[in-house]
């Protein structure tokens, strides 16, 4: 099999970190001026589809041009619609409360303290996670079973972030729903089907860039860093921790998975979760 072009790989990931910095930059100059940081979550999926646009460019001529073009637009794909989603969700609310608590505990200039411990860091993190796009790119080998299998999983992953986010929208909707926990479709089969659909996503891009061992063992950093921000990071453990006191949030969570998604548990004496929801 044949290496990756280390001239290159070197442009690409450079073009990559300065692509990430230039979105998350001119996010924050945005959230500044409005006072809302929360539309950093938008700039994440944003953040991500452009990387992935600006490797697939540089990477013409270097990379198999079927992989190239397959691994692009899987990523854009994936980050447009979550984007998307996010600034749906969020249109016409206030500040997200994450941000407004992690500012009031800022030490000096808030809004500098905002640059470097919200949109420089998931900067970085965007060019960290997104390695295996990176070098999938540049991969002069055709897509081989490794490759079709992650874009299996990556489908996966897709169908069950965005049917779980309709889900939930559609519950959110409804009058009849309010203070009620969502548990219903997808929601009953794991209390996080949105971060599992993530998990399976970058899972299934990493699968992409295993043509070689070499690049394999390089960007297994990747999905690895994005399990642990879903699980024990900014994702799962942070909502749940912010949930854990509404009214019957103890009983959805006794009977359904925390993750990984299976039937939920059968529980005589637990009844239905009302109050507060995901």
């Amino acid at each position: 099999m044949t290496a990756v072009d280390p001239g290159a790989l070197g442009v690409v990931l450079a073009a990559s970190a300065a692509t990430a910095l230039a979105v998350m930059l001119v996010t924050f100059v945005i959230g500044t001026a409005k006072r809302l940081h929360r539309i950093v979550d938008v700039a994440w999926g944003l953040a991500f589809a452009a990387v992935a646009v600006v490797a697939w460019f540089l990477a013409a001529g270097h990379g198999d041009d079927g992989r190239r073009t397959v691994v692009a637009v899987a990523t854009v794909v994936w980050g447009l619609r979550l984007a998307v989603h996010i600034a749906r969700r969020g249109r016409g609310h206030g500040e997200d409360p994450r941000y407004a608590r992690m500012l009031a505990r800022a030490r000096g200039n808030p809004t500098l303290y905002a640059l470097r411990t919200v949109y420089l860091l998931q900067g970085a993190l965007v060019w960290l996670v997104s390695l295996p796009v990176q070098f999938a790119v540049l991969l002069p080998e055709p897509l081989e079973a490794t490759a079709f299998l992650g874009l299996a999983v990556w489908a996966a992953g897709v169908a069950f972030e965005a049917v779980g986010d309709r889900q939930l929208a559609r519950f959110k909707a409804d009058p009849g729903n309010r203070g009620r926990v969502m548990d219903q479709g997808l929601w009953s089969w794991t209390r996080h089907p949105n971060y599992f659909g993530d998990f399976l996503v970058w899972w299934g891009l990493y699968l992409t860039a295993c043509a070689t061992w070499q690049t394999a063992l390089l960007t297994l950093v990747s999905p690895l860093v994005m399990s642990a921000l879903l699980i024990w990071g900014s994702g799962k453990r942070l909502l749940e921790a912010h949930m854990a006191d509404r009214p019957g949030y103890a009983a959805y969570r006794a009977r359904t998975s925390g993750f990984l998604p299976r039937p939920p548990r059968r529980l005589a004496d637990a009844p239905r979760a009302e109050g507060g929801r995901l």
